[in-house]
Order: structure tokens, then sequence, then C-alpha cells
């Protein structure tokens, strides 16, 4: 599904902005038939919960309905007129006056709807979008809905980052030829200094293809003829972490001389390979320093933000870190569009978190009932998690950024019919990419001695937290249990080992002389005990700190007003741990620690 973008031939229309708003329990019983009887708008990009002082809407649990006038361009008639909405989290129904034209399951991924037969260039129709935060075990992410003594509807969720719901992304209405370029795919090779990029393009409709791939100068460098093929680059130019080069591969559906559809397409030519157990960009090993992040800032929950965006980058940028993991969920295209254009590397996650009752279990690890099952994560639940993987990888697999996907965080992988589950996605992500590897991030429950899926995938991403969840304030203790398990899983696998969790909960302003939990010196210690133990091995290729910033949480004993294992605090201000990572991390320069030019 090609992102909608102004070209020669199709235009865009944002309707991004402030909506009228409800929720269904204050509404009517179809409230997309007429105009929404509410005092409410909210503002889109934005989850809906912090927007406002009411609980229940906070809370809410059903469907809520946004609503806007939409006036279509006259000079589109005799196109194809089409809404596009980049999320809406986690199902959407779409009605185009009182009638429903389209829906959506899954919170992170965009779709179009096609509303040509039911609007006319230069009129104006009523958009209403009910959207649904409520999660189910044939949902990705699951849950279950529990009905309180008092008869209220409450959402049980097994993920540690507040489930914010609604249009978090832009809403956009775009017009494209009736003859169009449907989807295109990009796959890049070097061999010294020529480099190749192999195309191939889906129609809809009948026409002949062009492509030319142009500089970042503007100077076509190569072109060709038809739905598929092969552009030689001489004297290429590659895409790297830390230096990025794009080139714009120009698409175009033509009749003759006659263009009918042109779409440009970002090229970045890098290779990723992974070599027993080193981790290869351009055939360079790989070094990871980053962080795990999440979309949230306050007001705004997983609503997209330009200026956080920017400024986050600006923050990773400063400490030295060169990647991060999109945890946990497909992060907004303009996300990866930037990361492309910084050259920062990506591993790009499905919304897949919290398949794991062990995790219900608390620190003992034991299930109250088996994960997969019917009960819990079943036929159903595996037919979404599929889905998420074709619209992840159909989205984003010509990203250069994007060098691994990462297709579960923290899954059952130790209990049994982990692997029936797996296995079949393993095949499908690589049927979809076959250019990438693949992972998944690792719960502690998953052991180098029970784990039961690993042989499937292509690199040990670890979650661990000795030092914090296990052994706290007791750093030595920690140091000799990291050292254990790290050395388990080089002797059981041979591939590639990156933390892409270790993180310690840290209150800004705390300070001991001891290694005292939630101090900012504790967090600086954990840190270095965790590093002395990765510089160890050279089979590790990453570390990803736990995480970028604080973020929002649901209720929880353990957790005071959110998740504070971020290195700066949710409103971007440093800890001390920031400054300690700059030292470490500003020095490596993508390479592993002791390692040489």
């Amino acid at each position: 599904m090609l992102k909608p973008k102004h070209t020669p031939t199709r235009e865009l229309l944002n309707l991004d902005g402030v909506w009228r708003f409800g929720i269904d329990s204050r509404l009517s019983e179809q409230p997309w038939t007429a105009l929404l009887e509410t005092p409410l708008e909210a503002a889109v990009p934005a989850s809906y919960n912090d927007l406002f002082t009411d609980s229940e809407i906070r809370d809410h649990v059903g469907w809520v309905y946004y609503q806007r006038e939409v006036r279509v361009p006259r000079g589109w008639a005799g196109e194809r007129i089409v809404l596009r909405f980049d999320a809406a989290t986690h199902a959407a129904r779409v009605y185009v006056g009182d009638e429903l034209v389209g829906a959506h399951i899954g919170g992170y991924t965009p779709f179009d709807v096609d509303i040509t037969d039911r609007v006319k260039a230069g009129g104006a129709f009523r958009l209403t979008v009910g959207v649904s935060g409520d999660l189910s075990n044939e949902t990705i992410p699951p849950g279950r809905i529990e009905v309180g003594m008092d008869g209220r509807r409450k959402q049980v969720y097994f993920h540690d980052f507040y489930n914010y719901a609604g249009l978090a992304r832009s809403v956009w209405l775009y017009c494209m030829p009736q003859t169009r370029i449907a989807d295109v795919t990009v796959v890049t090779d070097f061999e010294g200094s020529v480099g190749t990029v192999d195309y191939r393009v889906e129609l809809d409709g009948d026409a002949e293809v062009r492509v030319r791939l142009a500089d970042a100068g503007g100077v076509v460098v190569a072109e060709a003829q038809g739905v598929a093929g092969s552009l030689v680059v001489a004297d290429v130019t590659l895409w790297k972490p830390g230096a990025a080069y794009l080139y714009e591969l120009t698409v175009e559906a033509v009749d003759g001389e006659n263009v009918i559809d042109s779409y440009p397409v970002p090229v970045g030519v890098r290779t990723v390979k992974v070599r027993g157990h080193e981790f290869l960009i351009n055939g360079e090993p790989f070094y990871f320093t980053g962080f795990g992040k999440h979309e949230d800032s306050p007001v705004r929950g997983k609503g997209h933000d330009d200026a956080f965006m920017v400024h986050d980058f600006q923050l990773m940028d400063w400490t030295g870190a060169n990647s991060f993991r999109t945890s946990h969920y497909p992060y907004a295209e303009e996300v990866l569009d930037f990361a492309d254009r910084q050259g920062i590397v990506v591993i790009d996650e499905t919304a897949a978190v919290g398949l794991n009752m062990g995790v219900v279990g608390g620190m003992s690890g034991v299930p109250p009932f088996p994960t997969f099952s019917e009960q819990y994560a079943g036929a159903a639940t595996q037919d979404a998690h599929a889905q998420h993987i074709r619209e992840l990888i159909t989205r984003d697999k010509n990203h250069p950024s994007v060098v691994m996907w990462c297709i579960a965080n923290e899954p059952a992988s130790n209990e049994d019919g982990a692997r029936e589950y797996f296995e079949p996605l393993v095949k499908l992500a690589r049927e979809l990419d076959p250019t990438r590897p693949l992972t998944y991030a690792l719960v502690m429950f998953a052991t180098f001695q029970n784990d039961q899926i690993i042989d499937l995938f292509d690199v040990v991403s670890m979650n661990r937290y000795y030092g914090w969840y296990i052994a706290i304030g007791d750093l030595k203790t920690a140091e000799m249990y990291l050292q254990g398990d790290i050395e388990g899983w080089v002797e059981r696998t041979g591939k590639p080992i990156m933390m892409t969790e270790y993180g310690a909960d840290t209150q800004p302003g705390i300070h001991s002389v001891w290694d005292a939990g939630w101090t900012e010196e504790y967090q600086v210690n954990y840190l270095a005990m965790n590093h002395r133990v990765f510089d160890r091995f050279p089979q590790f290729v990453g570390e990803q700190v736990w995480n970028f910033a604080d973020f929002a949480t649901s209720n929880g004993i353990h957790r005071v007003d959110g998740n504070k294992k971020g290195v700066f605090t949710r409103d971007r201000k440093p800890k001390s741990a920031a400054f300690s990572l700059r030292d470490r991390w500003r020095g490596l320069n993508g390479r592993k620690p002791g390692a040489t030019e």
C-alpha cells in the first residue's frame, strides 16, 4: 500500500484538525446517520484519552465517534477518490453520510477506503469514523474485557504501556488516476562501486511502465521499462548508518508518451546480512546503540507529532545512538521516512506484545493457563498476528533504515505450543521479505535452556533486567546472572546476540551514595554493569536501553505516574544516565567496543 503523496498525477488533502467527538454510551444508537449530538471536539491526530478531564471518556470501553464535513476539490472529477487513515487504534468503521463504506482491524497500520462512487467533485459529505480501543484474545495486541461489580466494562490488557486509542495519526482525502500504480517493491545490492536496484511494480489497470533513478542532485543515473527489472548504478553512493544517501526512483504508468500516473520512491542502496555471529550492514559489522522507544507524549498520548519526532531524533543523536526499536508496534510512517533521511537504523516491530500468560503469573513465570490455547492465543490470534505481519512488511519494505523485523515482544516462547504458533508466522515473514533478518524479543522466563523457537530466527534479542526485577540493589550478583545467561545463548545458538531491553526505573532528583533503586546513580551504575558484561562477548552486536523516555502505563502500585525507566523524562529532560550513555556511545560509531578501524 503506497503512502499518499503529491505527484504530477495525484493530489492530497489533509483532514487533520478538530473533529466532533462522542462516546457511544452518550450518543444515539446509530450516531453516524446525523450530526453527532455532542458538545465535545477532539484533536486529530491524537489519542482521545488524555484530551478531556472526564474519567469516563479516558477509561471508555466500546466505540467512540469522530465526525467532520469534508469538501471534495472540484478539480477531482473523473479521478479515483480515496480516504486514507494512517492508523485507527485498534479498530475502525468508516461512514460516508449514512453508509458504512469501510472497516479495518489493527491499530498501527494504515488503510484506504475508496469512495469514488459515493462522492462528487466539488461536493461535500459528512464523514463519521467509529473507533474502538477494545482488545480481546482475537486481537493483536491481545487482552480481555471484564465486567465489574457495578456493571461497568473494564479493559484488561497484558502489556505495560497505556492502551491509548483513537485517531492517533493523520487522515487524508486523496485522488489518483483510474489506472494507477498500486505498489512498488525495491531491493538493493552492490558489488564494489556498482549498485543495483531491483524493482517490481503492481498496476491497477492497463498501461506500460517506465522507471528512472535519479541521484540526490536530481541527475538521472539509470532508466528502464517494464513492470520488473534491475537498474545498474555506477559509482554508487551507499546508504549508511549515520550517513544517509537517498536516490529517487520515479515510477510512471504511461500510454505512449502520455503519463497516466507517477509515483516517487526514495531508495537507499544498502545490504543487510547475518554472517555467523555478526550483523552486517553493507558487508561491515554493525553494533547497535540506542533505545526501545514509545510513541508517547503528554496530552497527545500516541498521537504523532512532528516536533516531538525531530526533538527525539536530536536527543538520540546527542547520546550517540544509531538505532531504535519500534516497541511495541509499527510507528508512524513519518518516523521511518525521517530515519531514512537521518541515517538512523530501525528494528521494526509488530504490535504482538502480551502473548505471555507467564507475565500474569508474576516473576514466578507460571501461567494461570497455557498461553497458546484457544482460551488465549489460539487460531484467531494467530490469524490476526499474520495480518499484522503482512501489513507491516507491505508498508515498510522499501525503507533502507529498516534492517530487521521483530515479529513479537516477549512472547511465551518457553511454553508448549510456541513452535506451532510461530513457525507459520516466520515462514510468512520470510516469504514477504527474504532480504531482512528476523528476530523476537525474549522475555526473561524464556532461557537458553527452555526456549522452543530461537532456531527459527536470525538474531537473539534479549530483554533482561538483572539488577532490577532480579537482584535489585545487588549489581555483583546481577552481573553474574547476566554473564551466565549470555554464555548460555552463545553456546546454544552461535547467532548474533543483542540486548533489546535493559533498564532500571529512575525518579529524577533522587540520589544516594549506595546502590539504591530509583536513584539516578543506580541507573548509571546498572547500565555500566550491563556494558561491562556486553563487552566481554565478541558475539554481542548491540545494546538498546529500555527506555528512551518515561511513558504512561496502566494503573498499578509498581508504576508511579508511569514507567520511569526512561533515560529522559516524559517531557524529554535528561537524567544522569543520558550523560553516561553519551560518554560511551559517541566513541563507538557503530563498532563493537574494543573493535579497531
